[in-house]
């Protein structure tokens, strides 16, 4: 079967990177399906993959992508035929900027007439803060905890799910308008580490049971010297990683966190917790699914609700891009095809 696909075709910018191409489909295996894309999200490992510092991304040319919202027109051998023409919300291992792409019938819920806009930042984004949350290492009733990067796809769903669960929240973010949005939707304390310093804003004497931080580099440190015995760190993105420098890059983000020995974490009674969606997805597919459907029944119930910041046509996917790595994006940032 002929389709295309936004293909990354060479590291830098975005604006040079990306090239749309024809495409043949490969024959499905037993619990494939192929969903015909109308939009796909954005992650930010999207960004980290276009700028060479993703370990896990398939050699270029690739295609990169992780959700998409699409119509269900093919099943695989013994496949579920009731599938068959249903609006569904999906993940995928890469191959998200495709037309068509191909999952596996775990990884798919049905969606009706929701706004695509939206519920893709419940595919990754949203599993990736429930699975912390909620199942991996639950946050409990009273718990102090920060969230850098809260107004974006995980951080701003973060907020939520920690305030669901009785957690006082701190958010951690970079702008003026960034603190009016995740105070609306439900932040306690919030900091602009632009203008301070963050661990100085909230040192009031009491230190935090828990921190979520997709940044690393220099913020590990603080981090961890902030957390009361029995804390727990989530470390779940590398975003402070340049790869301008390439080799030296990596290193002094290596060098920024330091090194933390077995035996000081358990002196200190503290964890560190790395979490890899990806990883999960690999070995325990039906944790994902899991954490899908109970993200999708609180969006349901209006439990939480999804910021939703841009959505670009397909032919603006650098656009795109360049707007999740300005860091200037709140909420998700979707792609729709034409």
């Amino acid at each position: 079967m002929k389709s295309e696909a936004i293909f990354l075709v060479k590291k830098g910018e975005a604006k040079h990177a990306f090239l749309r191409k024809e495409i043949i489909l490969p024959s499905l295996n037993k619990g494939e399906v192929i969903i015909q894309s109308e939009s796909f999200g954005l992650n930010y490992a999207d960004v980290m993959a276009r700028n060479g510092l993703y370990r896990e991304a398939p050699p270029m040319p690739c295609v990169v992508g992780y959700e998409v919202v699409g119509e269900v027109v093919s099943v695989g051998p013994d496949g579920n035929s009731s599938l068959m023409g249903k609006r569904v919300l999906a993940f995928c291992r890469f191959g998200g900027y495709g037309r068509h792409v191909v999952t596996t019938e775990m990884a798919l819920v049905p969606i009706d007439d929701m706004p695509a806009s939206e519920v893709l930042a419940l595919s990754t984004q949203g599993v990736t803060a429930y699975y912390m949350t909620d199942y991996f290492a639950p946050i409990q009733s009273g718990d102090r905890i920060l969230i850098h990067a809260a107004a974006g796809g995980v951080g701003s769903i973060l907020i939520q799910l920690a305030k669901l669960r009785g957690a006082e929240v701190i958010a951690k973010v970079g702008s003026a308008e960034k603190v009016e949005i995740v105070k609306n939707i439900g932040a306690d304390q919030v900091v602009n580490y632009k203008t301070q310093d963050y661990i100085e804003a909230i040192n009031d004497g009491k230190k935090l049971d828990a921190v979520f931080n997709p940044v690393g580099g220099s913020t590990f440190k603080k981090d961890w010297n902030h957390l009361v015995p029995g804390g727990k760190l989530y470390l779940f993105g590398a975003a402070e990683l340049s790869g301008r420098f390439g080799i030296f890059s990596s290193l002094n983000f290596l060098r920024k966190m330091g090194a933390i020995l077995p035996a000081a974490i358990m002196m200190t009674s503290k964890s560190i917790l790395g979490v890899n969606m990806l990883k999960i997805a690999d070995e325990k597919p039906r944790v994902m699914q899991y954490c899908l459907k109970q993200v999708m029944d609180l969006y349901l119930q209006k439990k939480i609700s999804v910021i939703v910041d841009k959505v670009y046509p397909i032919d603006d996917i650098s656009a795109a891009h360049a707007r999740l790595e300005s860091g200037k994006s709140a909420g998700k940032i979707s792609v729709v095809w034409d």
